[in-house]
């Protein structure tokens, strides 16, 4: 049959206007913009054996900001400009907060804590343990490691606790105390050394918490225990005073026999920890694990994750290193069309060489160390 004309000029119409309906729903639907690429810009580099430190005092200088760091053989804190305000040699065990600093010998019979201007801001005769500092307080760490004390301003013990077995990790936020021992028991205390909490995970047949995190309010837990079979346990507190209950675990396949890495980041939205094989991010939001398969073991992580990713130190040995860039995947995407694949997800790699490494992140500004070097890039999306 043939159609006349006009008829057929006017299908031909409707079939032009049923392809761009296509067309242009598909590219609605389908089409993401172009992610903006995370670029390191160097900002600069100092080395640790040039003669850059400088007493503040005596310049005149008022220093901002400062990132503690050690580093080898040495340790001290250095500014956002790359000028260090403590360089020194380690002479014994060194612990490092923002602020303040201590450096102490295996059995120490008296404990002294500085500021960054190297001035005695506290002492602790006859410690019987070993000084660390968390969420701005000054623990004392019994030397058989089953007890816990808390140094108040005068230098004065403010309580002790002690644990059935020694302990295996410490974490510390909102005034809170979360401990893991050897024995496969977690624990939390209050700002008074009373225990608030106590969880045994069981499910493996060698009880030991071999990783431990608490947020920044105190009210999620996130938990690494157990040798054969090893698990990840996440918790999360309902209500203000309410008991912390398991709202997601994962077993882990073949584990480790040493300590393991877990910590918040990204202002608490996620929970990323390390496993046989790689690194894991649990989205608390989402309750969805984006798991990134890497060689080796990490050696440091950058604790912020801010601006949705997040940087890590991997160690292929003990001389080769690498520098690893994640970005987290879209959140709002549809995952038929607008997916982030994990391999896909590490946009950094820089291999170098080094027995020692540093890693810290303020903001846009990342500081990482190997071997006797720092050096600091801005982050910056083009």
């Amino acid at each position: 049959m043939v159609l006349g004309g006009d008829v057929a000029q006017q299908i031909k119409k409707i079939r032009v206007a049923i392809i761009a309906l296509i067309f242009v729903s598909y590219f609605i639907i389908a089409a993401r913009p172009i992610p903006n690429e995370i670029v390191l810009v160097p900002a600069w580099l100092s080395s640790l054996l040039a003669d850059s430190s400088f007493e503040s005092s005596a310049s005149g200088y008022t220093h901002g900001q400062l990132i503690p760091f050690i580093l080898g053989s040495r340790f001290g804190y250095v500014d956002l400009s790359g000028n260090f305000v403590i360089n020194k040699v380690k002479t014994g065990d060194v612990f490092l907060s923002e602020n303040l600093w201590t450096e102490f010998d295996a059995e120490p019979e008296r404990i002294e804590i500085k500021n960054t201007g190297e001035e005695t801001v506290l002492s602790v005769e006859n410690p019987g343990g070993y000084p660390f500092f968390l969420d701005n307080r000054i623990f004392i760490l019994g030397s058989e490691q089953n007890a816990l004390s808390e140094v108040g301003a005068d230098g004065e013990i403010l309580w002790t606790y002690e644990f059935g077995a020694p302990l295996t990790c410490i974490d510390a936020a909102a005034g809170l105390v979360l401990t893991g021992s050897i024995d496969g028991v977690i624990e939390i205390l209050d700002s008074q050394g009373r225990r608030i909490f106590y969880f045994e995970p069981g499910g493996s047949n060698y009880a030991v918490i071999l990783g431990c995190a608490i947020s920044s309010n105190g009210s999620r837990v996130g938990i690494i225990s157990g040798i054969e079979q090893q698990r990840f346990l996440f918790l999360e507190r309902f209500g203000e005073s309410g008991e912390y209950k398991v709202v997601y675990h994962e077993f882990l396949d073949a584990g480790f026999r040493r300590p393991v890495l877990v910590s918040f980041i990204d202002d608490d939205s996620r929970l990323v920890y390390e496993r046989q094989g790689g690194i894991d991010c649990y989205n608390i939001k989402s309750r969805r694990m984006m798991r990134i398969p890497l060689e080796g073991e990490i050696a440091a992580i950058d604790n912020s994750g801010e601006g949705g990713f997040f940087f890590l130190i991997n160690s292929r040995s003990s001389r080769q290193k690498e520098l690893i860039g994640i970005k987290f995947p879209q959140e709002n995407s549809i995952s038929f069309f607008n997916f982030t694949r994990e391999r896909d997800a590490i946009f950094i790699r820089a291999a170098f060489k080094s027995d020692s490494v540093f890693l810290s992140r303020t903001g846009s500004r990342l500081v990482a160390g190997g071997g006797t070097t720092l050096i600091s890039f801005n982050i910056e999306e083009h």
